[in-house]
């Protein structure tokens, strides 16, 4: 049971860091005031962890063979991992710790499946390039939208608050759907009768804990950080990458809301007025992006050398 508190610590730091990718927006333009947004996000993300969790698990439970002694090594690398690039600043990707972390024991173990892994490292592709194509598509249709009808500005704003709550909301079931397998993933079948529908449950309650305890601290990176927001944008950017990564927790694989959130504001910001896009930022981000597995996996197979050898 020690290696399974290495995958809630893991989950508590997926909380404390994905959160502002659901509500950044909202929080950064105060449409919402921050502890109002965590405790919407908390709740969506124990839901979609307890109603579709579970395929994700089955998916990355998969990627390679596990003992008690990898499974505590692979969870608390990538849990220190995140939390490293968290007080970095740097909104990575949790799904790419996790992996890395399974990938750098697998490759000590000799029990790597490369089937699996080659799945999953095309869909971190996919995410942040799918959100980009959604808010391309999204964005003109609903700028047409308001274009188009007659409306006061009052009720444009309260159309464009209700829809970031609910957008946000939607964004955060996805979030506990998709990235409850990252925390407990790996535990599936491996920890006597605990059923993955368990593992979906305490892995959603620690995103959620993460969620509610350490997440201010990325609000504003997200939120202001590619490119400067308002109400629309910040709806269209939320939305389109609530849908992709919602897709992709359908079909069981794990991927990143950080990358599919910031492929996302990049398609708005295309869009809309490509000087505004921070593109240090999105420097800074790839950079961790790519640090994110590296470290994860060098922590992983530095640890079974030296605690499960």
């Amino acid at each position: 049971m020690v290696s399974l508190a290495g995958g809630l610590y893991l989950g508590w730091a997926l909380g404390a860091n994905d959160a502002a990718n659901v509500f950044g927006t909202a929080v950064a333009t105060r449409i919402l005031r921050f502890r109002t947004a965590t405790i919407l996000c908390a709740g969506a993300v124990i839901l979609g962890a307890l109603l579709q969790g579970e395929s994700g698990i089955r998916t990355l439970s998969s990627l390679s063979a596990q003992t008690q002694r990898t499974l505590a090594v692979v969870s608390f690398s990538a849990a220190f991992t995140v939390t490293l690039m968290i007080f970095l600043r740097l909104p990575i990707s949790t799904s790419q710790a996790i992996v890395g972390a399974i990938t750098g024991a697998g490759l000590a173990t000799h029990s790597l499946a490369w089937g699996g892994l080659v799945k999953v490292v095309i869909c971190w592709a996919i995410a942040p390039v799918g959100a980009m194509l959604i808010a391309l598509i999204v964005y003109p249709l609903v700028t047409t939208f308001f274009r188009k009808v007659p409306m006061s500005m009052l009720l444009r704003d309260k159309l464009l608050w209700g829809g970031l709550v609910v957008v946000g909301c939607y964004g955060s079931y996805a979030l506990g759907a998709n990235n409850v397998a990252n925390a407990t993933g790996i535990f599936s079948g491996r920890l006597g009768d605990i059923t993955d529908r368990q593992l979906a449950i305490m892995g959603g309650i620690a995103i959620a804990v993460g969620v509610l305890t350490f997440s201010r601290r990325m609000m504003l990176a997200v939120g202001k950080g590619v490119m400067p927001l308002e109400a629309l944008t910040a709806f269209v950017a939320v939305l389109s990458m609530a849908v992709t990564v919602h897709a992709l927790a359908m079909v069981g694989v794990p991927v990143s809301t950080s990358q599919a959130i910031i492929g996302a504001i990049f398609g708005v910001g295309l869009l809309r007025n490509r000087q505004n896009l921070r593109f240090g930022m999105l420097r800074n981000i790839l950079i961790g992006w790519s640090l994110t597995p590296t470290v994860a996996l060098i922590l992983s197979a530095a640890g079974y050398a030296i605690f499960a050898g």
